[in-house]
């Protein structure tokens, strides 16, 4: 058997704050070929709308779409309801068993409006209201990401959007069934057949086939990515997300198997994937490498994970639990494994995490499927800003005033010394009009 190859660092050794940097080194520079191929993309759809959409769509996904032929992009709503019967039960079940949990976590999540009344009778408050129409890209092809569309589709439903459309792209006509009913059991309305930027680029400006939409939300490649940075703006986005990333913090008494195993889970992702052990054992961090070594032989996508833990992965020993939240908070992970005694207790100090799963037995494959949080989160130490998505992406709030004749008057004063002070007289003299 091959051994792992994954770095060892230690906080106490002289070099590791560079090592910790040089790991850290996140490059976000973005590659100038497909910049200008997604910007000259979305032009083209712009200008020519459904026909430049099928145009990509036959030249990415090997289709032969008539140019006039638009109804050709729709998946029939009578081939999305007969998903489900292609599927075996214990598939749905898990769908709608996941679908469930996902609805249940994510109605806790929604904001009501609300008001006050100040003694003068003045009305101040929030009005809450839900985006209108939402755009969901769903990878395609022979990748099938159900559990993508639930973790999009189910926060905007709770949220109460009128409407939700997806993309979804189908390289030789290959469409996926699980895709399809998870699409189904999550309340989607319309469903296209395309990818890509151009994709992207319809759904922020809209065709004479595919509806404008005001928010555009799910993972994709470089060229998805890249084109949702360039249409943020025209419309909202979730985020740019990057690599898959997992710090696991385990203070040695985990079996070592499950601790290698759930380092995998996120390092199979792709050869950018990030996993980091963190542990006061070192003698714990020897086994866990013997226990990659033997497990990693049966795994069908070893050669991605091998080239993720050697490339992007790390094994730093620290003095102590504290120690080790404070390289947590520092490298600001999408996901946390705490496992370790008294875990939610740890998790308190943690400050900047996408999410935290607590204890020995809380896998974070968990989190991707059915636990209920949402497994859209903030990457590439993001989190030190950002937060998952949730149903609060999917509301608008707007600012509610309406002044009592005392309260215009109390407040005119105010507001005609700050005008002038700026300049701006007719803002002063508005405000004094109502002034007694």
């Amino acid at each position: 058997m091959t051994k792992i190859s994954i770095q060892q660092l230690k906080t106490s050794e002289p070099g590791f704050e560079a090592a910790l940097t040089s790991l850290l080194n996140r490059n976000q520079e973005q590659d100038q070929d497909v910049t200008e191929v997604v910007g000259n993309i979305i032009n083209d759809v712009r200008a020519r709308g459904d026909e430049a959409v099928i145009e990509y769509t036959n030249r990415f996904d090997r289709k032969k779409i008539a140019s006039n032929n638009a109804a050709a992009l729709v998946i029939p709503a009578t081939r999305i309801k007969s998903a489900k019967k292609k599927l075996a039960k214990e598939q749905i079940v898990a769908l709608q068993f996941a679908a469930d949990r996902i609805r249940k976590y994510h109605e806790k999540q929604l904001t009501e409006s609300w008001q006050y009344t100040e003694a003068d009778g003045t009305v101040l408050g929030q009005q809450v209201t839900s985006l209108d129409r939402v755009g969901l890209y769903v990878p395609g092809g022979t990748a099938a990401y159900p559990s993508s569309v639930l973790m999009n589709a189910i926060p905007a439903s709770v949220a109460g959007v009128a409407e939700l459309i997806m993309v979804v792209p189908t390289p030789d006509d290959v469409v996926n069934d699980l895709v399809l009913a998870a699409a189904d059991i999550a309340g989607v309305d319309k469903i296209f057949a395309i990818g890509g930027a151009q994709a992207v680029a319809a759904l922020a400006y809209g065709t004479n086939t595919i509806p404008q939409v005001d928010k555009i939300v799910g993972p994709g490649n470089i060229y998805v990515a890249t084109a949702k940075r360039q249409v943020f703006g025209q419309v909202d986005i979730d985020m740019i997300a990057g690599p898959s990333e997992i710090v696991v913090v385990c203070d040695g008494k985990t079996n070592p198997d499950w601790i290698a195993m759930d380092l995998f889970s996120q390092a199979e992702h792709d050869p950018l994937a990030q996993a980091i052990l963190i542990s006061t054992d070192e003698k714990f961090l020897a086994k866990v490498e013997s226990a990659m070594t033997k497990l990693i032989v049966d795994l069908p996508r070893a050669d991605i994970i091998r080239e993720s833990l050697q490339d992007r992965g790390a094994m730093i020993v620290v003095k102590d639990l504290t120690e080790a939240i404070q390289l947590v908070n520092r490298i600001a992970p999408e996901h946390l494994e705490l496992s370790v005694d008294n875990a939610q207790e740890l998790a308190k100090q943690v400050r900047h995490a996408g999410a935290i799963f607590m204890g020995r037995v809380t896998a974070e494959a968990l989190g991707d499927y059915c636990a209920g949080p949402n497994h859209v989160l903030p990457t590439s130490g993001t989190a030190r800003f950002s937060s998952p998505l949730g149903v609060y992406d999917f509301q608008k709030r707007t600012s509610l005033i309406a002044c009592s004749e005392e309260g215009a008057s109390n407040l005119g004063k105010v507001a005609k010394t700050l005008a002038l002070g700026e300049g701006l007289d007719a803002h002063a003299r508005s405000a004094a009009y109502r002034v007694k």
